[in-house]
C-alpha cells in the first residue's frame, strides 16, 4: 500500500470567476501550470516508490491492458489534491473512466489525468513511465505537464507561451524528407489477428518508404514528448485515449509542430487516434500510409 507524498498543502485561495477579461484568466491557467508541476513532480516520487514495492496487477479492456493498484492511488491523490482547491472543475482521469465514470470534455475548465503513463512498463521496471496532467477550457487544450517518473524530466507548455523540458525551450524536428525520419508509435490494447495485421502493415508501408527507423517506447506520453523535443520526427497510434494525448498535444504545438487527426483533420481528442510530427509534410505523409483500426471513442459508452 502506497503512503500519500508529503508537500501537498497549497497555501492560499484561488478560484474561476466568470466574466474576467482575457489576461485575468490567462493569469488563472498560469496559476494552474504552477500547482500541476507541484502535483506531477509529487505523483512521480509515490511512482518512483512504487516501482521498488511488490505490485498488485490486474487488467481492464483487453489481459494486455494492465492496472495496479499504484495507478488509483496516484489518481485519487491527483485528482483529490485538485478538487480540494478547484471545486467548480471537472476531472477526466484514466482509472476513474476505467471505473464507469463518463469521459465526456465540456466547456468547464477540465483536468485530463494519467496517473501512470505505460502501466505495463511500470509493471516490469522498465524506465519509460510518465504522469501527464492536461488542462482544458471550453474543450481547447491551455496546458500539459509530463513528468517522467524515472529521471525526473519535466515536459511543460501553455498555450502561446512555449514549450520547455527542465525549463530550456524545446524545439521539434523540422525535418520534411521522411527517408530521414524516426517515427515513433505504440501497439494499443487490441492483439487480435485482424488488427495486428493492419498494425503490422502500416509498419511495413513506413520501413519500405523508407524511414531511418520505427520506434515503440511504451509510453504514448513520453513518445510524444520525444517528438516536442525533436528527437524523432513523427509518432502515430490508435488505441490510445484523450489522457495519452491531451498535455502532449500543447508541449508539441508549443514546441512548433503539429497535432492532427489520423484522416489529416483537426485533432479530435475523444477520437483515440492521433497522428503528431514535427513538420506538416511528414505528418501528412504519415496520414497517407495509415489504414485505420477502430477502437471506438473515449466519449462514447463501452
Amino acid at each position: 500500500m502506497l503512503s500519500e507524498s508529503k508537500g501537498m498543502k497549497f497555501d492560499g485561495e484561488f478560484s474561476f470567476q466568470t466574466g474576467n477579461t482575457e489576461s485575468m484568466e490567462g493569469e488563472c491557467w498560469a496559476e494552474c501550470l504552477d500547482i500541476a508541476v507541484r502535483i506531477a513532480r509529487t505523483a512521480g516520487q509515490m511512482v518512483q516508490e512504487a516501482v521498488k514495492q511488490e505490485k498488485s496487477v490486474s487488467s481492464k479492456s483487453t489481459p494486455t491492458d494492465l492496472v495496479t493498484e499504484a495507478d488509483q492511488q496516484v489518481e485519487d491523490l491527483i485528482i483529490s489534491t485538485l478538487r480540494e482547491r478547484f471545486p467548480s472543475h471537472r476531472f477526466i482521469g484514466e482509472e476513474s473512466s476505467a471505473a464507469g465514470e463518463k469521459c465526456i470534455l465540456t466547456d468547464n475548465p477540465t483536468w485530463i489525468i494519467d496517473p501512470i503513463d505505460g502501466t505495463c512498463n511500470f509493471v516490469h521496471s522498465f524506465p519509460m513511465v510518465a504522469v501527464s496532467i492536461g488542462f482544458a477550457v471550453k474543450k481547447e487544450l491551455e496546458f500539459g505537464v509530463i513528468y517522467h517518473c524515472f529521471d525526473g524530466t519535466l515536459y511543460t507548455a501553455r498555450r502561446g507561451h512555449g514549450a520547455f523540458c527542465n525549463g530550456v525551450p524545446l524545439r521539434v524536428s523540422k525535418e520534411k524528407d521522411v527517408s530521414k525520419a524516426l517515427i515513433l508509435t505504440e501497439i494499443g490494447a487490441k492483439r487480435d489477428p485482424s488488427t495486428l495485421e493492419i498494425f503490422l502493415g502500416n509498419m511495413k508501408k513506413l520501413l519500405s518508404a523508407p524511414v531511418h527507423g520505427v520506434r515503440i517506447i511504451g509510453s504514448s506520453t513520453l513518445a510524444l514528448c520525444h517528438i516536442a523535443s525533436g528527437a524523432a520526427e513523427a509518432y502515430y497510434q490508435y488505441g490510445l485515449h484523450c489522457w495519452d494525448i491531451a498535455a502532449a498535444a500543447v508541449i508539441i504545438r508549443e514546441a512548433g509542430g503539429c497535432v492532427i487527426d489520423t484522416t489529416g483533420g483537426p485533432l479530435d481528442l475523444m477520437s483515440r487516434r492521433v497522428v503528431a510530427a514535427g513538420s506538416r509534410e511528414i505528418a501528412d505523409y504519415v496520414v497517407q500510409q495509415l489504414q485505420p483500426i477502430n477502437y471506438g471513442r473515449d466519449d462514447h459508452d463501452p
